[in-house]
């Protein structure tokens, strides 16, 4: 199933001169130690969220052997015969598991990816592939190490917010897991540069694991690409949709694209975190007020995917748009953003 809500026409894609993005690095070991180091952290990813909406995290406690395993079981999974892969290919996008490649999801340019749930693990890895066969071990320990990780990032997040840390932790707790698992050619004169267009995603957090470089995301001051850096043992993560729905939009999901490397294939494996499927999203009632009226309506990941097949030949759909509710502000915002998509994508 797509995890993707923000498009543009494959047409209107440009290359530009890139630069690695200044990206602010979390040690999340300082989480866990006394009071003032805490809030120090908190006051540092509160404001990678609010300038960017993204950042990298070390010390995470995800050990190397488990990172290195997890991309070893990814790249062999996409090692198999077409005919192993393809039993796992369909358009319906409540599959527990999906595969499909570039030729037909209208987002991707030039990749094949894995799509299942991962939370809880012990629901669905009777249905992940059983080849290779270090494939549900491997990915498996990785998801279940990684969703701590979005676990004690969440609660920081809220935390920032001035919600509180558990901010509806029962929710967070229950909530689901989507790994989407990919691989990206090595780029060739020949090939299309972008390996999938511009998009945010849906979910609260979107911790990514990726074994070269190949990430892009979009600088909100410059307008243009960057080049997110990649750090010996470090995770990136980005906000996406409905981070910023939860946040009344004090926190702004994060548009990236993914290019193809020019010296290797890349496999990249991001998780994606967010609500039990049916579980509404709506804006913090701390955060409305009237000074901050609501900005969007409440929606589940099950609305995200009636939005995306219901829009599957809509090369231009984008569900939080979808989302607004829109005040005399918003229209002026709305207005803003559509000239900055415009310019970003023009050649």
């Amino acid at each position: 199933m797509s995890d993707l809500s923000r498009t543009v026409a494959q047409e209107q894609l440009v290359s530009q001169d890139l630069h690695l993005s200044p990206t602010p690095v979390i040690n999340l070991g300082h989480l866990s130690l006394d009071s003032v180091t805490r809030s120090g952290m908190v006051d540092q990813i509160a404001n990678a969220c609010h300038d960017l909406g993204y950042f990298q995290v070390i010390n995470h406690g995800i050990s190397q052997p488990v990172m290195d395993c997890a991309v070893e079981a990814a790249s062999d999974f996409f090692k198999l015969p077409s005919e192993t892969k393809e039993e796992f290919a369909s358009e319906d996008l409540r599959q527990p598991v999906r595969y499909d490649t570039s030729s037909k999801d209208s987002i991707s340019m030039s990749r094949a990816f894995l799509k299942h749930y991962a939370h809880p693990l012990s629901d669905w890895v009777q249905y992940w592939p059983e080849k290779p066969p270090i494939y549900r071990e491997y990915i498996g320990k990785y998801a279940v190490e990684v969703r701590r990780v979005a676990l004690q990032l969440m609660q920081a997040i809220l935390e920032g917010l001035g919600l509180g840390k558990e901010y509806l932790n029962g929710k967070f707790q229950e909530g689901s897991q989507l790994l989407s698992v990919n691989c990206y050619p090595k780029a060739s004169q020949d090939a299309m540069a972008i390996g999938l267009a511009p998009h945010s995603d849906y979910g609260f957090l979107t911790i990514l694991l990726t074994s070269c470089r190949g990430l892009e995301v979009l600088d909100r001051s410059s307008n243009s690409w960057k080049t997110a850096q990649r750090l010996p043992h470090a995770l990136h993560v980005h906000v996406g949709d409905h981070m910023e729905v939860l946040s009344n939009g004090q926190i702004k999901t994060v548009v990236h694209r993914a290019v193809l490397n020019p010296e290797e294939s890349r496999i990249s494996i991001a998780s994606i975190h967010g609500f039990e499927v049916h579980e509404k999203v709506a804006c913090a009632k701390e955060l409305v007020d009237e000074q901050n009226p609501q900005k969007y309506k409440e929606s589940s990941f099950s609305d995200f995917l009636d939005y995306l097949t219901a829009n599957m030949d809509n090369k231009h759909r984008n569900f939080l748009e979808s989302l607004r509710m829109l005040t005399g502000a918003m229209i002026f915002e709305k207005a803003d953003r559509a000239k900055v998509y415009c310019h970003m994508f023009k050649y």
